[in-house]
């Protein structure tokens, strides 16, 4: 009886304290999963020859463009799949109308046709004759007012009844009505009018210009020029923009708050700080001269084009939800043999064409992708990770065994004759006489991206058949590496180009030349992580004859503020590796601290390794790129930008297709001269508005005009990598 009574105060007195570490505040969570506004496009296109005018959306959330071809609804469209823009045949009658134009008042259809002016909605009791057939525009005021416009011509009805006529000097462009102040503004490409329906009298501003499209939202008007927009309160000019991110405008508008514009070369929005967000090319619209702008269901934006329409959506997501969406992009489109692959020769975007395509840095692409997992296993246990860790691990086991050179891992293999025909023929090598060939002349980029791979499974996977060959194979690459001299060995008994840590290649480099400092400090850091789960002292003798006799932990410390141009009288050699900052260099830099920093032989070594770290990483600080910012918290201590890096992932669009982006020409950036670091504009652009890249890319990179929807890029390097990494280390909940 008292040892079940001792028992059961334990046993209480245990949960009361889980229950009350539970109710804490874990203080490793630094960024709470709360939802966050996801944006991305749906596309309709429409048939070749169609002209599209006007596009609007009702209560019901029911799409119509106003045509060449009379009225056209939206059906099929999904994200990466465009639907299409096809006759509406909902009610017969407008087949014959002769519609020329189309708006909505309180989420209902009103509709200007040759004969009619007329509404589906209350029981299509909203019907008037049309007594000016060739009437291009209308809009509809209080009390069955209607002001029509005929070319120049202006025209005020009463219902049927013709009150007020009048011809100005232009044509007019637009016509809106104002119902908080009951009347209606007119645009003219010289002139803005308003007209007052109880004096019915016709007032025009004092304001002069060549003049494009307008709206009235309270007590500010938008005036829109071809290459600026600014604002009249009270009959005088307010605020002035010239700086905008793409001209000539061709419509403005008023939607959820904000002002739209759509010009020749995509889409921008005022913020409310002044500054613009941007849409241009096919991840957001159909074609980038847009002609007409309003709000679609849902609170989305229909942005209707020359070719087609596009409807933005903007979602409430979680990055839980964002990550599951990424894991099935991966797994149902870009797992080759394994490998975590590219999607290329798309057909104009579409991710279900094209082929799986390998690339000479297979390897790492797909060690990213398998950290991914391994954190992600480490986080949730889920069975699904661990069997992708498998998979991938697999595919670099086979990397080493495919080719008959030990310890050297072969960039990437495919079925026999394939590649030969496609790509560079002189690196694919037949494997005897079986179906396959294996592609040689690998780099340093796959060596350190394995070492990081093998050291993250090896340390987070409890599976012993995972941990057991991650080791394997890290003693496997290391021991070629030392038994070469450190070199990476070639089947022709050459070093590669780029697999190369000794002394003789790394020392020849002048002190300010990235690749001094990135290959030692890549080596030290491979083998202190082959040492710590080898116990092999060949490891550890290595990596101290290099930093105390060659100098390798002078190279690896110095800081990267020194980085730069070799001089004048370097060979042709450091003068190429040094003509501009190299963002690969920065991938295989924080690939390596996690070896370097974790795995260091003892705490003198781990704090001069972070002192190094921290430099790089402030360096770094203007791309607010998430690994950079993620990786460097395991050091400790601080907030290495973490905010940032969610602001990363947040922003990453959906859309991962290499769409043309463009950016050079904005005019309300900030450019920089000409810089070692390619930094063209003062802050770095969100990742919805710059082109699809990796992280061996810039982020301040501004265009990409090739290629235009041939290539669907994988998440499992480029977003899965950081996201599950921050999981990992506690920052993300």
């Amino acid at each position: 009886m008292k040892c079940s009574f001792l028992f059961s105060i334990c046993l209480l007195s245990i949960v009361s304290n889980l229950f009350l570490i539970a109710c804490q505040p874990q203080e490793k969570i630094k960024h709470t999963d709360t939802p966050f506004v996801q944006r991305y496009s749906i596309k309709f296109y429409a048939e070749e020859g169609i002209s599209l005018q006007k596009a609007y959306a009702n209560r019901n959330g029911n799409i119509k463009v106003l045509s060449s071809e009379g009225l056209m609804a939206a059906a099929e469209g999904q994200l990466l799949y465009p639907g299409k823009l096809h006759l509406d045949q909902s009610y017969l009658h407008f087949q014959d109308a002769g519609l020329s134009d189309i708006l909505v008042k309180e989420q209902e259809f009103y509709f200007l046709g040759k004969d009619e002016i007329s509404s589906n909605n209350q029981a299509g009791s909203y019907y008037f004759m049309n007594s000016i057939p060739d009437a291009e525009q209308f809009s509809i005021g209080n009390a069955d007012s209607l002001l029509l416009a005929e070319g120049k011509r202006l025209y005020f009805f009463k219902g049927e009844a013709l009150l007020w006529e009048t011809e100005l000097d232009q044509e007019v462009l637009e016509l809106h009505f104002k119902p908080s102040d009951a009347f209606f503004d007119i645009l003219t490409a010289s002139g803005i009018y308003t007209f007052k329906p109880a004096s019915q009298k016709l007032n025009m501003l004092s304001l002069k210009g060549n003049f494009v499209s307008m709206c009235n939202q309270g007590e500010k008007l938008l005036i829109a020029q071809s290459d600026k927009f600014f604002f009249v309160e009270k009959g005088e000019v307010s605020e002035t923009f010239t700086a905008i991110p793409s001209s000539p405008i061709l419509t403005a508008s008023f939607i959820h708050g904000h002002y739209w514009f759509g010009t020749e070369g995509g889409v921008f929005m005022l913020k409310e700080d002044g500054s613009f967000d941007y849409y241009y090319g096919n991840r957001w619209l159909a074609d980038n001269k847009v002609k007409h702008i309003s709000q679609g269901p849902d609170s989305s934006i229909l942005i209707l084009s020359e070719t087609g329409l596009a409807q933005l959506i903007y979602k409430p997501f979680t990055l839980t939800q964002k990550a599951d969406y990424f894991e099935k992009q991966v797994r149902q489109r870009h797992i080759r043999f394994g490998f975590n692959a590219e999607r290329v020769d798309l057909k104009k975007g579409n991710p279900s064409s094209g082929r799986l395509k390998d690339s000479d840095n297979d390897g790492l692409w797909t060690s990213m992708y398998l950290a991914s997992q391994a954190f992600r296993y480490s986080v949730d246990q889920s069975e699904e990770a661990l069997q992708n860790c498998r998979e991938s691990l697999a595919a670099l086991e086979r990397l080493y065994t495919i080719n008959p050179v030990p310890g050297f891992p072969s960039r990437s293999f495919e079925r026999s004759g394939y590649m030969n025909k496609l790509s560079d023929k002189k690196r694919w090598l037949a494997v005897g006489d079986s179906i396959w060939d294996w592609k040689s002349t690998t780099s340093s980029d796959e060596a350190i991206g394995h070492m990081f791979a093998f050291g993250v499974l090896a340390e987070l996977i409890p599976d012993q058949q995972i941990k057991e060959l991650s080791i394997q194979l890290m003693d496997t690459l290391m021991s070629h590496i030392v038994k070469n001299d450190l070199y990476l060995v070639d089947h022709d008994g050459k070093p590669t180009t780029w697999g190369r840590w000794n002394p003789e290649y790394v020392n020849a480099r002048p002190v300010m030349v990235g690749d001094r400092k990135l290959n030692s400090s890549n080596i030290i850091s491979m083998l202190q992580t082959a040492y710590h789960f080898t116990q092999k002292e060949k490891y550890r003798e290595k990596a101290f004859e290099l930093m105390e006799e060659h100098g390798y932990l002078e190279n690896l410390l110095r800081p990267m503020k020194e980085i730069g141009p070799a001089p004048e009288k370097a060979d042709d050699w450091s003068k190429m590796l040094s003509e501009s900052w190299n963002h690969s260099d920065d991938e295989m830099y924080f690939l390596g601290y996690w070896g370097l920093y974790r795995y260091a032989f003892n705490d003198s070594l781990k704090k001069l390794y972070r002192a190094a770290i921290i430099e790089h990483w402030e360096i770094e600080r203007p791309e607010k790129e998430a690994l950079w910012n993620i990786m460097t918290h395991l050091l400790g201590g601080e907030n290495y930008d973490l905010e940032e890096a969610v602001w990363y992932l947040q922003e990453y669009p959906l859309d991962l297709i290499n769409w043309d982006i463009k950016n050079s020409h904005r005019k309300d950036l900030a450019f920089l001269p000409n810089n070692f670091r390619g930094q063209p504009i003062e802050e770095v652009l969100s990742p919805y508005e710059r082109p699809i890249q990796k992280h061996n890319g810039n982020t301040f990179n501004l265009d990409r005009e090739r290629g235009n929807g041939n290539r669907e890029y994988s998440a499992g390097d480029i977003w899965l990598l950081p996201y599950w990494m921050g999981r990992y280390l506690g920052l993300i909940g």
